[in-house]
């Protein structure tokens, strides 16, 4: 609350937000007087949400470490002295052959987790300044295909679509541990969660099984349309930490869950994800 009582008005940044989950839930939080940074890979296709939300928009290209360093950059400089209030890595994708990117890193891992990864941090002065809560879009692909081995992030020894996937949703959900426990004393928050199976172009580079779910007549009865995912995250973003979600946890939809790799209780795996990462991205702790 501002001092005369009034809400104070949040800013929010919404990664993966030129279409899918991210774009619907910019739509539904367009009227709550929130101020929304929206970034996407497409710059039309972010523009076009922008005006559409009266949000501002922002352009990376998660496969290019220098696109995610420019953008915390520039977002650090549009948010000035205020801080962010709700990050949302939303961001990702399941791709098809195993693809380098320009940074040496397979596609997947990178655009998935390392640089969510790298962009939380270096916005870390900004989501600190305002007890911010970091919201990671995971998947119970997670649980399906993942098994994380932190000297094989790019799965060189055995690679497919979706063991990169899992490997890359859990990652997201080991960073969310990982943020509790480094930030949450301080004021921090995070949380991460599958949206549910969403009808939008998410499989579209991909050659695996998923494609069949996502791009034939299957979606119709296997998927849930992008204004039902989007309401999910716009929960998130609405929701007050530890007591709409619980910070450090794991939800399946807007379900606290139980269900997940077991991987993601291992605090030392969690350490080691964390700093292989920093390595990976060239950041220092």
């Amino acid at each position: 609350m501002s001092p005369d009582g009034a809400a104070r008005r949040r800013t929010v940044v919404i990664t993966g937000a030129s279409d899918g989950i991210g774009a619907a839930a910019a739509r539904q939080l367009a009227a709550s007087g929130d101020r929304l940074l929206l970034v996407g890979r497409s710059r039309e296709k972010t523009a076009a949400i922008a005006r559409e939300t009266g949000a501002e928009h922002l352009t990376a290209d998660f496969a290019r470490l220098d696109d995610v360093r420019a953008l915390a950059e520039e977002i650090a400089g549009l948010v000035g002295d205020d801080g962010i209030d709700v990050l949302a890595n939303n961001a990702g994708g399941i791709f098809g052959d195993q693809t380098p990117t320009v940074d040496g890193f397979e596609k997947t891992i990178q655009v998935n987790h390392l640089s969510p990864f790298l962009l939380t941090n270096l916005l870390m002065p900004q989501l600190r300044k305002a007890d911010a809560a970091v919201i990671n879009t995971s998947s119970v692909g997670h649980r399906l295909f993942g098994h994380i081995d932190v000297d094989d992030l790019d799965n060189r020894k055995k690679y497919s679509a979706n063991k990169a996937y899992g490997d890359a949703k859990l990652a997201n959900v080991l960073f969310t541990k990982s943020l509790h426990t480094k930030f949450h004393a301080e004021g921090m928050s995070a949380v991460a969660f599958h949206p549910g199976v969403v009808r939008t172009n998410f499989a579209a580079e991909s050659s695996s099984v998923m494609r069949l779910i996502y791009r034939t007549p299957l979606k119709h009865l296997l998927t849930i349309g992008t204004d039902k995912g989007g309401e999910t995250l716009r929960w998130f973003i609405e929701g007050t930490p530890d007591e709409t979600w619980f910070s450090g946890a794991y939800y399946d939809e807007r379900t606290l869950s139980t269900r997940v790799n077991p991987q993601v209780d291992d605090a030392d795996l969690a350490e080691a994800l964390w700093q292989k990462s920093a390595e990976l991205v060239g950041l220092e702790y």
